[in-house]
């Protein structure tokens, strides 16, 4: 059995600037971290007595003889894409809930990436293992998404990643002292909408798709990510804060598809209730919002909040990682 570790990512800003179709032609960076709430996969053989060849475990149970019988679009094309001709059982566990603006289906991709090359014998680096997972959830899944998920869920980290227009990227990690970073992160919290959307659906409505207008927005949300940097690096937290309020109000003028009534309802409440700024993570519409506020609010934002789920973390460095491998080298 192996056993991949993957963590999800919060993306701060320049969410959209990561997208092919926009770096391609003028460039991009994203701010990001990663976060300790994980997704796990276990992979193993499943010996011949079995009457199935393939068991895949999820939400559902399948139960399969031929990859193409397998309902689940990633263990399927990745199996194939892998070449995998003995039989498996993978099973996959959450911490948090998919199509929640967690980035969670690009890290499911990147950990099932990394415990089948490792079930093959196969090293992979942080950036192989990047590349390989947005290319095949891009051009073979055919997914409209960008490319900061798949980056930060291998890497890990506190981190700038900057696209070129020749397609490639650097992960850089942020300037800013472990006090001031302790500091933000103790001010940071997620509040879940209780809304699943899937990120195809809402980026469709605006990538590839900008008039002149959008376009403007677009360089001005990548102009934040410079911004941002230079507050961080100087300790302006509550700036940064600012700046999240700010670019949350800039993003949903690109489709709205990306607020609703009941979304804007929740972030009016909040800033009442002292937060500086947020947003709804991922390309919108629904799942978890990010706010920053004061750790001596925080108590009364949650009581004024108690009907949702609040959560608390901890930023993490480590990216995807196989924390259990007794499969031996007989591959």
């Amino acid at each position: 059995m192996i056993i991949s570790k993957t963590p999800y990512r919060i993306s701060f800003f320049g969410g959209g600037t990561d997208y092919p179709s926009w770096y391609s032609k003028f460039g991009g960076e994203v701010i990001s971290t990663t976060i300790d709430k994980y997704l796990y996969l276990t992979c193993r053989n499943l010996p011949n007595f079995f009457k199935h060849k393939y068991r895949i475990v999820y939400s559902q149970i399948e139960l399969a003889n031929k990859i193409n019988e397998i309902q689940h679009k990633v263990v399927r094309e990745m199996l194939k894409k892998l070449n995998f001709k003995r039989g498996l059982e993978i099973q996959y566990i959450g911490d948090l809930p998919a199509y929640s603006g967690m980035g969670s289906s690009s890290s499911f991709i990147v950990g099932c990436m990394n415990v089948l090359q490792n079930f093959k014998n196969r090293k992979i680096t942080n950036k192989q293992l990047a590349l390989d997972s947005f290319n095949f959830e891009q051009k073979i899944l055919k997914e409209i998404v960008g490319s900061q998920d798949q980056i930060a869920a291998s890497y890990g980290g506190f981190n700038s990643i900057k696209f070129y227009k020749n397609k490639s990227f650097k992960v850089k990690k942020l300037e800013i002292s472990k006090k001031n970073e302790s500091t933000l992160n103790n001010r940071l919290l997620l509040l879940y909408t209780g809304n699943h959307r899937r990120a195809h659906d809402i980026a469709s409505s605006y990538v590839g798709h900008l008039t002149d207008t959008k376009s403007n927005i677009m360089f001005k949300l990548q102009d934040f990510t410079y911004m941002a940097k230079k507050y961080l690096a100087k300790g302006m937290l509550d700036d940064f804060g600012d700046l999240l309020n700010e670019s949350w109000h800039l993003k949903k003028k690109l489709s709205n598809k990306i607020s609703s009534n009941y979304i804007d309802e929740i972030y009016a409440k909040a800033i009442k209730l002292g937060s500086l700024g947020g947003k709804i993570l991922g390309a919108g519409g629904g799942g978890f919002f990010l706010f920053y506020i004061h750790e001596n609010k925080i108590n009364n934002f949650r009581r004024n909040f108690s009907e949702f789920e609040i959560v608390q973390f901890k930023f993490e460095k480590e990216g995807s990682k196989i924390i259990f491998n007794n499969e031996g080298k007989n591959k």
